[in-house]
């Protein structure tokens, strides 16, 4: 019989605090969730606890405490407010881990980049488990593009990628362009890892037991983290031209989805103190699960002019709910979407604020892109989780 595949939920169990999820959190869930389904009480769950200790989490606290979290993601809610951790210290007492006795022909999956900037203590970790190990690569946007980086975002960045290619037997890549971005790391480590290519799937949202607030009008949606290489800034500069040069009734809507992140003055200045955006643009933080939802399929279109991606997330999100998209034109970006999205370059302002108008108005390109979605089809968590078992298996041979 071969042996466990044991599954790292640190990234989660350290968002214990957090109404709503990033995109990594989504990510991890979606692991466990898919994984759990495949192995049953083959999957183990284990994690760096927030108290320093690592080991294996009790299994039906482990699975409770996913529940918790999905019935939170999905509430009406959609708070930004961290709970208070004396709120949350049941939930972490009940995950505190233990130290077991390995078993041999493991497989320690991670999906999130928690504690890979030390690699002494994931060398420890997986001696102690005696596990071979598969890690998921979200992206190497940091080390490529450090202008977009918090301070010392890339060298920390640079060290999780050294971590995964000197402990890694596989990696799972989330698109061919972050696997591309991935290969000269492997080459100058000088070892053989295999790269499983998987797209990330999309999940479906119950619908909203209570109104969502959406406009009237047309609008269009920007959702993402307020950072600079979503160049939000773009979006804004082109929303206070509209605003001087159109009449008021013909300057669309936009709503602006996303967490405030680093970098961003520029970005927070106009939102705050821009008279001409007054009306057009707004800010919704904290949104749920089911609030997003509401708000995607009620959009013109969503607008993601990104200067680098490793996936696209919001692209597959948006097409799933029946929502056009407007976006940079990326690799990545051009592996979610397929021939559906209009495309253009980051910096090509007249050419956003036409497809923008152009949707507005319901124009040709609207109705184009339109007919190209009929015949969309979304990756699933299903197909990504296959390619992550042929991984374990592969492993385990």
């Amino acid at each position: 019989m071969t042996g466990p595949v044991i599954l790292d939920l640190s990234r989660l169990v350290s968002r214990v605090r957090h109404h709503t999820p990033s995109g990594v959190d989504r990510v991890e869930m979606a692991y466990a969730r898919g994984l759990c389904d495949r192995f049953g009480r083959r999957l183990l769950f284990a994690a760096l606890h927030p108290t320093g200790v690592h080991g294996r989490l009790p299994h039906d606290s482990a699975l409770r405490f996913l529940d918790m979290l999905e019935r939170r993601w999905e509430s009406e809610d959609g708070t930004v407010r961290q709970r208070p951790v004396s709120a949350v210290l049941p939930t972490l007492a009940g995950l505190m881990p233990r130290r077991v006795s390995a078993v041999p022909d493991s497989v320690y999956v991670q999906a999130s980049p928690h504690h890979l900037t030390n690699p002494n203590q994931m060398r420890a970790i997986l001696a102690r488990e005696r596990a071979r190990f598969l890690c998921l690569v979200h992206d190497l946007i940091p080390i490529e593009y450090p202008e977009y980086a918090r301070i010392g975002g890339a060298r920390l960045h640079e060290r999780r990628i050294e971590t995964i290619t000197a402990l890694a037997d596989a990696v799972i890549v989330n698109s061919s362009a972050t696997g591309e971005s991935l290969k000269p790391w492997i080459a100058r480590s000088g070892r053989s890892i295999a790269m499983h290519v998987a797209l990330l799937g999309t999940h479906a949202v119950p619908a909203s037991t209570t109104p969502v607030v959406v406009p009237d009008e047309p609008y269009f949606l920007c959702v993402g983290t307020i950072e600079p290489r979503k160049n939000h800034l773009l979006l804004l500069n082109l929303w206070r031209a509209m605003a001087t040069t159109l009449p008021a009734s013909e300057v669309p809507k936009l709503i602006i989805v996303g967490r405030r992140g680093w970098e961003n003055e520029q970005v927070i200045d106009m939102l705050e103190r821009c008279p001409a955006l007054i009306g057009h643009v707004e800010e919704r933080n904290g949104c749920s699960d089911r609030q997003l939802d509401a708000l995607l399929r009620g959009a013109r279109a969503v607008l993601l002019p990104s200067f680098a991606e490793g996936f696209g997330m919001p692209v597959t999100e948006a097409l799933s709910a029946g929502t056009p998209v407007i976006c940079s034109d990326l690799p990545a970006l051009r592996e979610a979407g397929g021939p559906v999205p209009d495309y253009l370059d980051p910096l090509d302002g007249p050419g956003w604020q036409r497809l923008i108008l152009d949707h507005h108005r319901a124009g040709p390109h609207h109705a184009a892109q339109l007919s190209r979605l009929a015949g969309w089809q979304a990756p699933t968590w299903e197909a990504h989780i296959d390619i992550v078992c042929d991984a374990i298996a592969a492993l385990q041979r």
